[in-house]
Parts: C-alpha cells; sequence; structure tokens
C-alpha cells in the first residue's frame, strides 16, 4: 500500500515525544488477546474493544511515562503496528484530519 500523500517521513516519528496517537484509536479486541477484562468495554456495535478515558487515550497508556501498562499482554493489533511504517503514518494522518475537524 503507498504511503498517504500527506504522511510524514518515518524517521520524523516517535512515541517518546508524545506522537503516540495511534494509543487514541479505537481497537478491536480479538479472540486471542489477553487483555486484562477491566481494561475492556464494547462499542456501540457490541464489539468488544480497549476501554479510553474521556480524553480519548486507550485506558492502558500511562501517558506521564508514554509506556503501555500491559506492554507483555498487548492486543494483536498493537503487536503489529510498527511505529513509523505505513499504517503508522496512514493512522496520524487520519488522527491529524479527524483533530483539524474539531478545531
Amino acid at each position: 500500500m503507498p504511503a498517504p500523500a500527506d504522511s510524514e517521513d518515518r524517521a520524523t516519528i516517535s512515541c517518546s515525544r508524545r506522537q503516540a496517537c495511534c494509543c487514541q484509536l479505537k481497537v478491536l479486541v480479538m479472540a486471542n488477546d489477553d487483555v486484562p477484562q477491566w481494561l475492556l468495554t464494547r462499542d456501540a456495535h457490541a464489539m468488544e474493544v480497549m476501554r479510553q478515558r474521556d480524553d480519548g487515550w486507550r485506558a492502558a497508556h500511562d501517558r506521564d511515562n508514554l509506556r503501555c501498562t500491559i506492554y507483555a499482554r498487548r492486543l494483536r493489533v498493537c503487536r503489529d503496528f510498527a511505529m513509523g511504517d505505513s499504517d503508522c503514518r496512514a493512522g496520524r494522518a487520519s488522527w491529524r484530519r479527524g483533530a483539524a475537524s474539531l478545531a
């Protein structure tokens, strides 16, 4: 899949600079995911998803230390999502468009 036209250079992306907008995306829980029950909820379509806080960040994300509190047990989709790859850049572009529409 080609990179989106408004994508960033992968070398400029760093989760350690509070750029982990993927931690604000809604993610479905798959059958083999081993996530603590208190971090899960059901969406409007009755699908099991990772719970998000009121500000949009996933409940497992430690914003003070910029770390996933369940990293060893993180969702499969999180394991497959590599910082700076095409999915990351596309997700960041989508997140920015959504944020801009709220401004």
